[in-house]
């Protein structure tokens, strides 16, 4: 990896995609500290002294410390990634509206419903706040107008980091949201290790206990980087063909099939979902006990949510892989193409035959990389549930980190293929 970054810097349009990336970052954590106007943050953080290890926490997690802060990205990037996901799946329910999708401006349309969508969810999102969760920490300066400057503050500030987001994909390397996601998780790791050696320190957590945390931690970046890196290779033959004086075709190349195509977005997907419920609870409050009791794993080992929250979790992470892989991945379209340019797989028969054999190969290594994916995600955070050691992130977390940072670096890797530079790692 770092052999790839020193290679990527010596090209001047990688080098510029690379501090294009990091200054996003920066404006992204700047944002991050700002806090929203006309909020007693002593209450806040008092709601989550009394909420040590609840839902507030995970919230607070996956917005790199801006939830409890009470900051302008509060609510962080989930919007656009629930708009994002709920447009897929409205366009595999309605014909029209992929056939919009499919069109010469299909994508572009596409990024504007979501747009739209987002503005419109962040907008409840912020009244689940205002009005709900945090009501009582509203300083009513500006009497009625307070809550609605409120939300709309908190509204932009997920506008904002759309547009940050969608900057980084375009002028830099690597995936923008998924880069957010991942530099909001990180941004909480000096404050974990702080609080790991303070609790050795006053022997709150045991040597054991870290120690154990650790290993999984090892494990889990060598499982990702394992199951991201796997591939089935189909062997395809290209026939011979004459054009003119010229022969062309008669080689032999494979389709390298990943059985991770999805990468980490089916547990980004997942952990959103996972969120409804206990944003939810913020229109009343009243809830969040018994939401933290049936659907939560910050309920303790005893309670009931950490084994339904679990078992939510990996049956999403397997809908979402096999989600994500049917629209990177047509197998239809992939034959037909084949067909056109006169290949085909030995011992297939081109077209229906040709995409009948891709879905099945598909489906399988599918299905392994989805169980695969779902076990890495969900056995750290039933082993944390199980001992004293207290962390802000789990195994969700450490795989989301793993998996971006892993995809970026392949992305790089492939940005230099392009540009025909030799001295990328072989």
């Amino acid at each position: 990896m770092f052999n790839t970054m020193k290679n990527a810097w010596k090209i001047p349009d990688l080098r510029n995609r690379i501090l294009f990336t990091l200054l996003m970052i920066v404006v992204y954590r700047f944002g991050a500290v700002i806090p929203v106007p006309f909020i007693e943050h002593s209450y806040i953080e008092q709601m989550f002294s009394s909420n040590s290890g609840g839902l507030l926490d995970f919230f607070d997690l996956m917005s790199g410390g801006a939830f409890k802060n009470f900051t302008i990205f509060a609510l962080n990037i989930y919007p656009y990634i629930t708009a994002s996901i709920i447009l897929q799946l409205l366009a595999i329910a309605f014909p029209k509206l992929e056939e919009i999708f499919r069109r010469e401006d299909g994508r572009k349309k596409q990024v504007q419903y979501t747009r739209y969508l987002t503005v419109i969810l962040a907008l409840i999102q912020a009244v689940a706040y205002a009005v709900g969760l945090f009501r009582n920490a509203i300083n009513p300066v500006l009497g009625g107008f307070t809550a609605p400057m409120i939300v709309l503050v908190l509204t932009a500030g997920t506008a904002f980091m759309m547009w940050l987001g969608e900057q980084i994909t375009d002028k830099g390397i690597g995936n923008g949201i998924s880069i957010l996601i991942m530099i909001g998780i990180l941004a909480r790791t000096p404050v974990d290790i702080g609080r790991i050696l303070y609790g050795v320190k006053a022997g709150s957590v045991s040597i054991i206990a870290v120690l154990v945390f650790l290993i999984f931690a090892l494990v889990i970046v060598a499982a990702v980087i394992a199951v991201q890196q796997a591939e089935r290779r189909i062997p395809v033959q290209y026939a011979k063909r004459v054009v003119g004086r010229k022969m062309y075709g008669g080689q032999s190349t494979h389709i390298p099939m990943r059985v991770l195509m999805a990468g980490v977005m089916p547990v980004i997907f997942a952990s959103t979902f996972l969120a409804i419920p206990q944003t939810l609870s913020f229109f009343n409050p009243a809830w969040k006990e018994g939401i933290q009791y049936w659907f939560s794993i910050y309920g303790g080992a005893a309670s009931p949510g950490l084994w339904i929250y679990s078992i939510v979790n990996v049956v999403l992470i397997i809908f979402f892989t096999y989600f994500y892989t049917a629209v990177q991945f047509n197998p239809v379209e992939y034959a037909q193409n084949m067909k056109e340019n006169g290949g085909f797989i030995p011992g297939i028969r081109p077209g229906r035959p040709t995409s009948d054999y891709l879905s099945r190969v598909l489906n399988r290594i599918t299905i392994v990389g989805a169980i695969c994916l779902a076990f890495i995600a969900i056995i750290p955070t039933l082993v944390f549930s199980f001992t004293t050691l207290q962390l802000g992130f789990g195994g969700t977390s450490l795989l989301i980190v793993t998996g971006v940072a892993l995809e970026t670096v392949k992305q790089m890797e492939s940005q230099m293929l392009m540009r025909h530079y030799k001295g990328f790692l072989k």
